[in-house]
């Protein structure tokens, strides 16, 4: 892997002077003039996935190329772990309103929206016993502007908090994006407005302005890093820069497999089948086995197969075959 050193740049107004970076992507020429992407180091862009770093040329050396070392299995579950736990943190901080705004990044099917659901059904566990309203509500798939004003409005108070679990067709949406970027804006006052007339909001007694003050915190499957569509990447790095960004790095089939396997290994992943031998084992060595044929790999692919154990002990695998696997029959 090749790797750079910037003598003089800078990243979204930041000087860069004189720093080493793993090379992602040698200079490209744009519009807004030329960058290098690179990985972050030890100590600049922690946190992100890549860097755009704005140079001239002369302002940067390429410096050769350094062996990678792979990771070990154990390494890949520290590290993958070590993120989730993370995403405990900041997780209970939004909870807390320490954390105004949080962006979640991975693929399908690996926990992402299980460890915050998670933490906002313990914080909430009070609300569940006197039967008050919750202070949080997880929204799911689509949404309209207009539903998403409501929806913050209805959660603007101190202590709420707001997820958005796939509803990626926010970002794909010019009014949608800035009704969020105004209620993730980085200012002592978020106030956000709807300067058209509603008969729905007339109808729902929401008013055409408020200051917003919970927290949101948006999952996605998207790779903010690797959209091509500029003017999405635009709206997005707007959003990133109001937010706390978390990438999960699972970004491989082995990635996916060692998540799964270290749930496993905690007693979680198949604590609601009790069990009694090993057959929570045999579906991660099933899993193994398949990894390159199973229709995907996904937390949710382990459940379908620890279910066809529940159907079937003994033909278990052979329903497997012929509905988890690709090309079986």
């Amino acid at each position: 892997m090749g790797f750079v050193k910037i003598l003089n740049g800078t990243y979204r107004g930041e000087t860069v002077s004189h720093q080493e970076f793993e090379l992602v992507k040698d200079i490209t020429h744009g519009k807004k003039g030329s960058f290098i992407t690179v990985k972050p180091n030890e100590t600049f862009g922690v946190g992100r996935n890549t860097l755009r770093i704005t140079v001239e040329e002369g302002d940067y050396e390429i410096i050769g190329a350094t062996p990678a070392k792979e990771e070990s299995d154990e390494e890949v579950m520290d590290r993958i772990e070590n993120r989730f736990s993370i995403l405990d943190d900041m997780t209970k901080a939004s909870i807390d309103g320490n954390c105004r705004a949080m962006i979640v990044v991975g693929p399908p099917g690996v926990g992402k929206s299980y460890g915050v659901e998670r933490q906002l059904e313990k914080a909430s566990l009070f609300d569940r016993i006197q039967k008050t309203k919750l202070h949080y509500e997880v929204i799911k798939g689509a949404m309209t502007p207009i539903g998403l004003y409501a929806t913050l409005y209805n959660y603007s108070d101190k202590g709420n908090v707001l997820v958005f679990d796939d509803c990626d067709s926010i970002l794909l949406d010019d009014l949608s994006l800035n009704v969020l970027k105004a209620a993730l804006d980085s200012g002592k006052r978020r106030r956000i407005y709807w300067n058209s007339d509603s008969s729905y909001l007339r109808k729902e007694g929401i008013p055409d302005s408020f200051d917003f003050k919970g927290s949101v915190i948006f999952i996605t499957n998207l790779n903010f890093d690797n959209l091509k569509s500029k003017k999405l990447q635009d709206h997005l790095e707007a959003l990133q820069s109001r937010c706390h960004y978390i990438d999960l790095t699972m970004n491989t089939m082995r990635d996916k497999f060692l998540r799964i396997r270290q749930i496993h290994r905690t007693g979680d992943l198949f604590q609601h089948y009790y069990f009694k031998g090993d057959e929570g084992d045999q579906v991660i060595e099933f899993m193994e086995e398949n990894k390159h044929n199973l229709r995907e790999m996904s937390l949710r692919m382990a459940l379908k197969l620890a279910d066809l154990i529940k159907i079937s002990p003994d033909r278990w695998k052979h329903l497997a075959a012929g509905t988890c696997l690709k090309n079986s029959f």
